[in-house]
């Protein structure tokens, strides 16, 4: 389908409007719209929702050059399998260089995979319209690569969908396609980016709260709560968060040094809200004691500050009716187990990122009942061993995830939004989806 030469976009929001109506005939057909992330997926967004379409990606990496990544000599798709741009040529690369960035960029994928989906497999295209977006073609391998592995599914028609493009790269991909849509294709192409006024990097947490919201519609409204929990005679400050229709509530457990306004924590419980999880972060320590550093250990003190939120949201009218799953980041895992040994009834299920299990006490591990998650950075060598050790000790399901390359406190890229994803499936796997009686398990 031939499209207008046009000058550029002023984001991508106006390019997903704009391709979305070029694919417009596609509308009632229900398609599946399968984006290239980062930045194909605000567009493929748009895409799905105006075309009442299903969304997902497709999971290719691109390649780069020795010295210049940003430059594919190549790509791999979620199979392994390789594409070799004559470009590697140029370079003159030699065929140990591909395998090791192929092995390392397929590491990358299947991570993506995992955070990207919560958990759930890919879409099939098998016998569907799939239509495959990026925000624009340069050499054309990456894209080259994702249409030929969806290709490999067998969809009923393969279309290519791009706001702009390189001439080079549009020949790269048409023998591909059963269709190839592109608003334009300028001779003087140097890099996508120069055809939008504005093109920020797309970043993890926003590739995943595109995914997970339903198509065609906004996100459910989520009621935000500054609260205060009575325990020991203080008031610890703590924010509830209850999206429409919840049906389960996670108590955040920080850990040492923390507190309520961890940006980690904070990105895990927004992709809990998307999945109706209401979320309650708060203080385990009040300022004076967040000073000294063995109250941050002091694991009775923490664990009866959590003893107490569990007993306030018990009884608190937004939250008295719903499940209670517990996360615990660290030290606060500790108390989190403690307390599911405590109220085997009323826990429904625990997740741990990066915690210290061992400082709950084997008795208490040996006592927890509810489905038990352990995340631990791959590079958290010593962590590793001991949640390792307490796999061993729960009698309850458990399962230890190692999140590759990622340290205590999950900062590398993509790691935080893989272990919200991971936590996030956990939850809506081994949380009932329905009420409880308030006074199950908790006096």
């Amino acid at each position: 389908m031939a499209q207008p030469q046009t000058d550029g976009f002023l984001d991508r929001t106006d390019a997903g409007q704009q391709l979305a109506q070029a694919l417009s005939s596609l509308r009632g057909q229900h398609p599946l719209i399968l984006a290239i992330p980062r930045g194909g997926v605000p567009i493929g967004r748009i895409v799905a929702d105006r075309l009442d379409g299903e969304f997902d990606v497709v999971l290719v990496r691109k390649i780069g050059a020795p010295g210049n990544p940003e430059y594919a000599i190549g790509a791999i798709d979620e199979t392994g399998a390789v594409l070799r741009s004559g470009h590697a040529d140029f370079f003159d690369v030699d065929d140990d260089y591909i395998k090791r960035e192929a092995a390392e960029q397929l590491a990358t994928i299947r991570a993506r995979r995992q955070s990207y989906s919560l958990g759930h497999a890919a879409i099939d295209p098998a016998g569907r319209i799939a239509v495959v977006v990026d925000d624009g073609l340069a050499t054309g391998a990456t894209m080259r690569a994702a249409l030929l592995a969806v290709r490999a599914r067998k969809p009923a028609r393969l279309v290519c969908a791009v706001p702009v493009a390189s001439p080079r790269g549009l020949q790269s991909v048409a023998d591909v396609v059963d269709d190839l849509v592109c608003l334009s294709a300028p001779d003087h192409f140097r890099a996508v980016g120069q055809f939008y006024a504005n093109f920020p990097a797309v970043d993890d947490s926003e590739v995943i709260r595109l995914l997970v919201r339903s198509p065609s519609e906004s996100p459910a409204p989520v009621l935000s709560e500054d609260v205060r929990i009575p325990v020991d005679g203080l008031l610890l400050d703590g924010h509830l968060q209850v999206p429409q229709g919840a049906h389960g509530l996670v108590i955040f457990t920080h850990g040492s040094g923390s507190n309520r306004r961890s940006p980690r924590n904070r990105l895990v419980a927004d992709a809990m809200h998307a999945k109706g999880l209401a979320t309650l972060l708060f203080d385990l320590l009040v300022e004076d004691e967040a000073s000294d550093l063995s109250a941050r250990f002091d694991i009775p003190r923490l664990t009866a500050r959590l003893d107490a939120a569990i007993r306030w949201a018990a009884h608190h009218s937004r939250t008295q009716s719903l499940p209670i799953g517990l996360f615990g980041a660290s030290t606060g895992a500790a108390a989190a187990l403690v307390l599911a040994a405590r109220y085997p009834m009323a826990i429904k299920a625990v997740v741990s990122r990066g915690g210290r299990p061992d400082l709950a006490g084997h008795g208490a591990l040996a006592q927890v009942q509810a489905p038990t998650l352990l995340i631990v950075g791959g590079a958290d060598h010593e962590v590793i061993a001991l949640n390792r050790s307490a796999l061993l000790v729960l009698p309850c399901h458990a399962e230890l995830v190692l999140v590759p390359n990622a340290t205590h406190l999950f900062e590398e890229e993509g790691a935080i939004e893989r272990v919200a994803a991971l936590a996030t499936s956990w939850f809506v796997q081994w949380m009932p989806d329905q009420s409880r009686d308030v006074t199950a398990g908790v006096p």
